[in-house]
């Protein structure tokens, strides 16, 4: 009884302060000051520096080290509207999104009822977003630092309010947003589990649906986010979506960041499968081919398509897995630029209680030192003992003109 008498009451909660800031009334809750935008334009991640392995160096050119990286391939820059009624509108995605943070986090059920009641600025079709929605608004300019005073949030917040874990007693890296993506298998000790955004430490993990979330809701358009793959039968995938061409096939074997960016100008020197304009895709790019109702324990493969080849690796629990592709994008995690962002196409691995087990789920995005030896991390590292591969596979990609 006083479980169900204190979800009452949290969702009578949730629908009077939605209510509260309703403004007007919208009958046309589809389109009204929405932008037409239609396919899957993806957000740039707004990094404008560049990088080696360690520090910030003068933006390189074709043929020299760390070449074609995140900074140097700009493509849809962040736009936003602010509408000043509690909402912003993307102007890249068309999507419209709530602009302020409820008084607490909730857990995820109440995160679904938030979404349900809300009437903010008078429209009824507010919703969880996708962890592609969600991730659509993550911007690389962040920085995670060592404490609050030191971090940069990795969401634009002159348009979007933000809010450090430490306001709830927690770590300050604390800032999970919650979605209405659920992973397709379980992660830690078989939890149910939800892919959410952390917008202070700029990465996508899954999370047990039982802890407690940030709320960003979102309306519009219901179609973003999905691809519109054709295999074009010559090693090419292109997405309509996206207007993005991908190599089907990628690296056979895994490499350290430097290579990784390397071994797309020699793709281009031999003029592969055709082009010389491939590039290491940046962290967005990379994460819009990841498929969220795959993984390995439920469709026997990689979180993507079935038109890309993946190659099987051993991962560290002795299981048969899919590997983490590197992007183009430094993740300034900590007190220097010395890591690079992936996205989990297999399981997420950490090490806990003296076992390796899928602790992030397929379709995370961590990050992996630039250079340096995986052995010297015999048990990974962080809280979750994240799995540090340093060699990590690549998939090239090009823009369709």
């Amino acid at each position: 009884m006083k479980i169900t008498f204190r979800l009452t009451c949290i969702v009578f909660l949730i629908i009077a302060a939605c209510t509260e800031t309703t403004t007007s009334s919208n009958s046309d809750d589809t389109a009204e000051n929405l932008p037409d935008v239609t396919g899957y334009p993806i957000v740039d991640t707004a990094q404008e520096q560049c990088y080696d392995n360690d520090g910030e160096i003068t933006a390189p050119s074709t043929g020299e080290a760390f070449y074609g990286q995140d900074a140097q391939n700009d493509s849809n820059y962040p736009l936003y509207e602010d509408n000043g009624d509690g909402t912003i509108t993307d102007m890249v995605t068309g999507l419209m999104w709530q602009q302020g943070l409820f008084n607490n986090k909730y857990p995820y059920a109440m995160c679904v009822a938030y979404a349900d009641t809300c009437t903010l600025a008078g429209y009824g079709d507010w919703r969880l977003p996708t962890i592609k929605e969600l991730y659509s608004l993550i911007l690389f300019t962040g920085s995670t630092g060592l404490d609050e005073s030191s971090a940069v949030p990795y969401i634009n917040t002159d348009y979007f309010d933000f809010r450090f874990g430490t306001e709830f007693g927690e770590r300050y890296i604390d800032s999970q947003y919650a979605t209405k993506t659920i992973y397709t298998s379980t992660t830690m000790n078989g939890d149910e589990t939800m892919f959410g955004v952390n917008f202070a430490d700029g990465r996508i993990k899954g999370y047990p649906t039982s802890k407690d979330f940030e709320i960003k809701l979102v309306r519009g358009r219901t179609d973003y986010g999905y691809n519109d793959f054709v295999d074009n039968n010559d090693g090419t995938i292109t997405d309509n979506s996206t207007r993005l061409m991908w190599d089907a096939i990628g690296s056979t074997d895994g490499m350290n960041w430097e290579d990784a960016l390397a071994y797309a100008q020699t793709k281009n020197t031999e003029n592969y499968l055709g082009y010389n304009d491939w590039r290491l895709p940046d962290v967005k790019e990379l994460q819009s081919i990841v498929d969220y109702s795959r993984s390995p324990d439920y469709s026997n493969f990689a979180a993507t398509s079935s038109l890309f080849t993946v190659p099987e690796i051993i991962n560290e629990a002795g299981e048969t897995d899919y590997p983490c592709y590197y992007s183009s994008t430094t993740h300034y995690d900590g007190p220097a630029p010395n890591k690079a962002a992936y996205v989990c196409f297999g399981r997420a691995l950490g090490y806990i209680n003296g076992a390796w087990i899928d602790v992030h789920g397929a379709g995370a995005q961590r990050s992996d030192p630039k250079t340096g030896d995986p052995n010297d991390y015999p048990t990974g590292f962080g809280p979750q003992g994240d799995a540090i591969r340093i060699l990590n596979y690549v998939r090239l990609v090009r823009n369709v003109n």
